[in-house]
């Protein structure tokens, strides 16, 4: 049956990772992420997705290098506060792993992005009634795609900022509604 699915904000997060001076990888998180998930165990490629985060929720563990990423140069923050996301297509016949396939919006352009979807959870129950649902997705994306540029040439060769990022959603999901549809 079609159950609807409150993205849970306190127990679920966006990570990234991204590849700094050709040398390390840079991690860093998004939180607030916030939407809803139409979901059918027994239909799972019937699934649909919105879901949004706050830009300027960006952490990396260094102050200044945030402040770099909340401005012009990167995300704008001041201009494109939102990242978003809307399932086209959903598959895969299981629940062990699917392929999402949907469009993401940042800095203002939207292209298409596939997420794979970890084991989603069977539902249980929090200690205080609440029906709850999880799961993991990765992707990667380039973020020259999303007109994110902003780069330094190496002395040694290759540029400062990758161009590839990868990216991971640990999503925990709380029921708020079961549709008449079956």
């Amino acid at each position: 049956m079609r159950n609807t699915y409150q993205i849970d904000a306190a127990h679920s997060s966006l990570q990234f990772s991204v590849r700094h001076l050709m040398v390390s990888n840079v991690r860093g998180t998004f939180s607030g992420v916030t939407g809803t998930v139409s979901y059918d165990p027994d239909k799972p490629t019937e699934t649909t997705i919105e879901a949004s985060l706050d830009v300027n929720s960006v952490s990396t563990n260094d102050e200044k290098r945030d402040g770099h990423l909340k401005s012009p140069d990167f995300f704008d923050v001041a201009q494109y506060p939102v990242m978003t996301f809307k399932s086209k297509r959903v598959e895969g016949g299981t629940a062990k792993e699917q392929k999402v396939v949907g469009d993401l919006t940042l800095h203002g352009v939207t292209k298409e992005v596939t997420l794979i979807v970890d084991e989603i959870s069977n539902e249980a129950k929090d200690p205080w009634g609440n029906t709850k649902i999880g799961a993991t997705a990765k992707g990667k994306l380039k973020r020259s795609d999303f007109g994110l540029t902003w780069n330094a040439p190496m002395e040694t060769g290759g540029f400062m900022v990758g161009d590839d990022v990868k990216i991971e959603f640990d999503l925990e999901f709380l029921k708020v509604a079961q549709s008449a549809t079956a």
